[in-house]
């Protein structure tokens, strides 16, 4: 049974996390896709050159008998049962291609056949996309920002993880937001983060919340750059700072850096881990050895070697715990107190990780 059910509901989308076939090739998903969103081509990178080649030189009607040969037979029996699959496993799911047209068409027909419908998203990725970059822009008109600070180790992302309305920017970048806060697995595209962003502000907004709390962050983590508007609305927002004392901050950033660090170089790269970790470690040390000044630069690097020297002796991991104090004092902390300074942002409260979530219950939540 043919059908062409198309919907441009995006906002349920997004707010029912409705799984999505993306029937796009492997190189336009990689460019940026859409969360809950899965890559089952209808055409390979190469197959979609070449179709490419032919519709230029030779016009549509060409292009599309050559795409036609080119997924038939077995090759099309099997990317049909895998649209199937997906779609058995996820009954709600919809599917798109870039602007909604021939290969999410071709792709519902084929489906069609087997199955009573299954819907495309109208306009496609392009249509999808524009949606969630206004949803963004306009997201300001809907809370009033809050703006959590504190000095590095201070224990801010896990505070924020602990308060419904908020958005945390370092899980969505996947970095931590300093010269150390690289991770083994990447940072997603510009594009997958901004998609991500949209998602969660129509989420929270759409469940009423008046204020939304956001870590201080630059314009940019590692590099992903927040949005212009947004940034600077947020730049108006009214601050939080957290104190934590500087033991608590040693052992956060510890744990962070050294011990759930080592855990996860260990998984990626199992017996070398080692090295891959230390060599890092060594160019974010780098990184900072025009602002930390040469001779403080050299007192950190001794530490570090010193606290890999014991481990490799003793097997333990303390004497990382005197290079993250050295660090935080004399590089991460002078930082802070310099940007503080000149932060023109209200700072509505200064207090531990209690005192902000009960003032934070004070707000009017939905």
């Amino acid at each position: 049974m043919l059908n062409s059910s198309e919907s441009n509901d995006f906002k349920s989308l997004v707010l029912n996390k409705t799984p999505l076939i993306d029937v796009r090739a492997p190189i336009e998903f990689k460019k940026g896709s859409f969360p809950y969103s899965v890559n089952l081509p209808l055409i390979t990178d190469e197959e979609r050159h070449l179709i490419g080649i032919k519709y230029k030189n030779f016009g549509n009607e060409e292009a599309v008998m050559l795409g036609h040969k080119f997924v038939s037979g077995e090759v099309k029996e099997k990317r049909i049962k895998a649209w199937l699959d997906f779609k058995k496993d996820n009954p709600n799911a919809m599917l798109y291609c870039f602007r909604g047209g021939q290969r999410s068409k071709i792709v519902q027909e084929w489906i069609s056949e087997y199955i009573p419908e299954i819907i495309r998203l109208k306009g496609g990725y392009k249509a999808f996309r524009n949606y969630l970059m206004n949803e963004i822009d306009n997201s300001p008109k809907y809370f009033n920002p809050l703006i959590l600070g504190g000095h590095t180790g201070s224990g801010k992302t896990i505070l924020l993880k602990k308060i419904e309305n908020s958005i945390d920017f370092e899980g969505l970048v996947n970095h931590r937001g300093s010269s150390f806060g690289k991770k083994i697995t990447g940072q997603p595209s510009q594009i997958d983060f901004e998609n991500s962003l949209a998602y969660e502000l129509i989420q929270k907004v759409n469940k009423g919340f008046m204020n939304l709390l956001f870590e201080d962050e630059g314009k940019y983590i590692g590099s992903i750059n927040i949005p212009k508007n947004l940034a600077e609305y947020l730049s108006q927002g009214s601050m939080l700072v957290l104190e934590t004392s500087f033991e608590e901050r040693i052992s956060i950033t510890f744990d962070e850096y050294i011990l759930n660090a080592q855990k996860d170089y260990k998984k990626e790269f199992e017996e070398d881990y080692f090295v891959f970790w230390i060599n890092d470690m060594q160019t974010a040390m780098k990184r900072i050895e025009k602002r930390l000044g040469s001779m403080r630069y050299k007192v950190l690097n001794e530490l570090f070697i010193e606290a890999l020297n014991f481990q490799n002796k003793k097997g333990s991991l303390e004497k990382y715990k005197n290079w993250i104090a050295y660090l935080l004092k004399e590089y991460y902390d002078p930082m802070y107190e310099y940007q503080l300074e000149k932060n023109k942002k209200k700072i509505l409260l200064k207090g531990s990780s209690s005192v902000i979530l009960d003032y934070l219950q004070t707000l009017k939540l939905p």
